[in-house]
């Protein structure tokens, strides 16, 4: 089953919570993922823990009455074991799930990896134009003319 990689900008949500907020990676800036280049998405691992979201807040908790949440993670599970970054890390796939301790074990969940895809000028040579005349009567009829490059990283099991 494929899998995509956890990176910064990741948007998690709390069981808990109102309110879907962005993962920050704070813990490293080496490894990254989703560019040709490999250096606009830091891959997220199991080292960003504590305040590591863009407001700290998933709105309000039902935990503490609808009070404003205070979001801390204190650890990470169902993490890709196999790589283990430079800092120590192990990479955050998109069915990892935080812990908090006021929600409990897995209570935060990665709503969206946080990767995009950029159609690169190799899609496009690789496209059917049928199905895209189809899809885009609008489209671009000259497939080299897309010049956009790019990449989404999967772990495969």
């Amino acid at each position: 089953m494929e899998k995509h990689l956890v990176v910064h900008g990741a948007t998690c949500v709390c069981n808990f919570g109102t309110a879907p907020d962005n993962l920050v990676v704070l813990t490293h800036k080496k490894e990254y993922a989703n560019d040709k280049d490999g250096a606009k998405k830091l891959i997220a691992s199991t080292k960003d823990i504590g305040s590591t979201l863009q407001k700290n807040c998933f709105g309000s908790c039902s935990k503490k009455n609808n009070s404003p949440c205070t979001a801390v993670i204190t650890e990470w599970s169902a993490f890709y074991d196999k790589v283990t970054l430079t800092h120590g890390g192990n990479l955050l796939l998109e069915d990892s799930k935080a812990t908090c301790p006021v929600g409990g074990k897995d209570c935060i969940r990665v709503l969206k990896h946080g990767q995009q895809a950029d159609v690169s000028a190799q899609n496009m040579k690789k496209a059917d134009s049928n199905v895209q005349q189809v899809l885009n009567p609008a489209g671009v009829s000259n497939p080299q003319a897309s010049t956009g490059e790019g990449i989404v990283v999967t772990i495969t099991n």
